[in-house]
């Protein structure tokens, strides 16, 4: 019986790829770990922040849509993203340092039991800021030195992740009977759960909400990724998830990780990703993000990706 490690990745939509990598390192202070492409649709770029070396459970991806329309709220969709900061000190200086650069944002408040700052990005992405007061993250996740944001009050990496959905039983069976998550608390309006007991680092959030789906636009997720370790327990996740009646994607080879698509019963995009090789199969950890990368498949194509893409640095 495989366990979830916690998350892998979360991925979003942007209309504007050169604003977005402004916010993401110039705002936020994440890395720019890999600039490449949408491995399906290659005239689209595919963005990845995160920490050194955009280590999994760190990372926020992006594909750029610059003919997407604006988000319509809705349920069944995947709602915010939680980012875990060092202390209940970094949501302070968080919140003065929105207040200077004009970061929409609210007050310190409490969000799944944590002292939190919800914000949203310039294309209203929501998010919020919890504090991880002193508990353990992955060992590997590492501080990228050149960040604009001081190493004490850095994004460490990510938090929970908040799934609005209409059928919450639904999702609680599949979470609970088929991946193995625990619950960690529950009140009215949501229930937390974790993939690693007492942890933050692999937390979910489902809140119930009734009404029309959400249409997705700028700023809105398209799916979460959540950790295994390697191809051989992928195969036991796709074997294990077809039994229980949802079709899967089959393995698919990223090249930096290997993945595994599914939908639950609400809708909701689940991707499962290995763990390796890393963005640092085809860059130097010095390097990464550098570049537009390419996977082997697609660089016989590079010139005519290259001219399609509108530069961002």
């Amino acid at each position: 019986m495989y366990t979830i490690a916690g998350h892998h990745h979360i991925s979003m939509l942007t209309k504007d790829a050169k604003e977005n990598n402004q916010f993401y390192t110039k705002v936020l202070g994440l890395r720019r770990v890999k600039k490449t492409v949408n491995q399906d649709d290659p005239g689209m770029y595919h963005l990845f922040y995160g920490d050194l070396t955009g280590s999994a459970g760190t990372e926020l991806s992006f594909f750029e849509m610059p003919r997407v329309g604006s988000t319509i709220r809705g349920t069944n969709s995947i709602s915010q993203i939680g980012l875990l900061v060092p202390s209940y000190e970094s949501l302070v200086f968080w919140k003065n340092r929105f207040e200077v650069l004009e970061v929409q944002h609210g007050e310190i408040t409490q969000y799944a039991g944590k002292d939190a700052l919800h914000f949203q990005d310039n294309e209203g992405l929501r998010m919020v800021l919890l504090n991880n007061d002193g508990l353990e993250t992955p060992e590997y996740w590492s501080a990228w030195k050149d960040s604009v944001v001081p190493v004490e009050h850095r994004i460490l990496g990510l938090g929970a992740i908040e799934l609005t959905v209409r059928y919450a039983d639904r999702l609680d069976k599949t979470l609970k009977e088929l991946l193995g998550y625990v619950e960690a608390s529950r009140s009215e309006h949501e229930v937390v759960y974790q993939s690693v007991a007492g942890q933050s680092f692999g937390e979910i959030v489902v809140k119930q909400q009734e009404g029309p789906i959400e249409k997705p636009g700028k700023g809105s997720i398209h799916h979460i990724a959540i950790r295994v370790k390697d191809e051989e327990e992928l195969r036991y996740w796709d074997r294990v998830i077809n039994e229980q009646g949802f079709r899967t994607s089959g393995i698919v080879d990223r090249f930096y990780f290997q993945s595994l698509y599914f939908r639950e019963s609400n809708g909701i995009l689940f991707e499962m990703a290995t763990d390796g090789p890393g963005f640092t199969a085809d860059a130097s950890v010095e390097s990464l993000g550098e570049g537009l990368d390419l996977p082997p498949f697609l660089e016989e194509r590079r010139a005519e990706i290259e001219a399609n893409l509108q530069p961002i640095d």
